[in-house]
C-alpha cells in the first residue's frame, strides 16, 4: 500500500511558475513509476508526465511542450512537478499516482495508488 499526498498548488497568474510535490508512504518508492495527471472541471483525467524509478525516463503530455519537467527524490520518497510558464487552461486539480509497473506509462488505469490532488489556478 502507498498513500500520496499533493502539495504546492495555488492560484497564479499567467506566465507564473509553480513546483507541485507528491510525498509518499508506505512500500518502497523507489519500486514505482510515478505519475502526475490533471482534471479540469466537467472534464477528464488527463494524462501530464510520468518518470521511471531512477529517473532516468520520463514521458510528457503534448500540451506540456517543454514548460513542465517531473523529477523525483528516491531518498525523500518524493516526486516533484516544476510548471513553468503557466497558462489558464493548465487549470485543473493535479493528481499524483503511482505504478507498480516495469515501464512508465501514460494510462492512468495503469496506476495502483492516486493521492487526493492539488488545485491550481492560473489567472489571466
Amino acid at each position: 500500500q502507498v498513500q500520496l499526498v499533493e502539495s504546492g498548488g495555488g492560484l497564479v497568474q499567467t506566465g507564473d511558475s509553480l513546483r507541485l510535490s507528491c510525498a509518499a508512504s508506505g512500500r518502497a518508492f523507489s519500486n514505482y513509476v510515478m505519475g502526475w495527471f490533471r482534471q479540469a472541471p466537467g472534464k477528464e483525467r488527463d494524462f501530464v508526465a510520468t518518470i521511471n524509478w531512477n529517473g532516468g525516463n520520463t514521458i510528457y503530455g503534448n500540451f506540456v511542450k517543454g514548460r513542465f519537467a517531473i523529477f523525483r527524490d528516491n531518498a525523500k520518497n518524493t516526486v516533484y512537478l516544476q510548471m513553468n510558464s503557466l497558462k489558464p487552461e493548465d487549470t485543473a486539480r493535479y493528481y499524483c499516482a503511482a505504478s507498480s509497473r516495469v515501464a512508465v506509462t501514460t494510462n492512468k488505469g495503469a496506476y495502483d495508488y492516486w493521492g487526493q490532488g492539488t488545485q491550481v489556478t492560473v489567472s489571466s
